[in-house]
């Protein structure tokens, strides 16, 4: 996945916010929706990049209570490259009340 970086000073001189997904994740449902469209596609940063802005609009800090892991522990295991530990990723997705689901392609 190739991030483009928008110069920050001329956004705020056209008076645009940049995008941040994490402003948009105020239901389970759109978080549902969200992490399931990550998952249709084949790049593994994606879905981590997904499960990252879920974690940060649910409160990073709380989702590190939650799991037991350090703040610094989970943004380093949801970055892009990262390759985290299964069971890692279903700690994090249970703290954020989301279970995967299989379902026959």
């Amino acid at each position: 996945m190739k991030t483009i970086k928008a110069n920050p000073v001329a956004l705020k001189a056209l008076g645009v916010k940049p995008f941040d997904a994490a402003d948009y994740l105020n239901s389970d449902e759109a978080v549902a929706e969200y992490l399931t469209a990550a998952l249709e596609d084949p790049d593994p940063d994606l879905f981590l990049t997904a499960i990252k802005d879920v974690a940060r609009a649910r409160g990073m800090a709380q989702l590190a209570r939650d799991t037991g892991l350090g703040r610094e522990s989970l943004y380093k295991a949801l970055s892009a490259g990262a390759k985290p530990r299964y069971d890692t990723v279903l700690k994090v997705l249970s703290a954020l009340g989301v279970r995967l689901q299989a379902v026959a392609a």
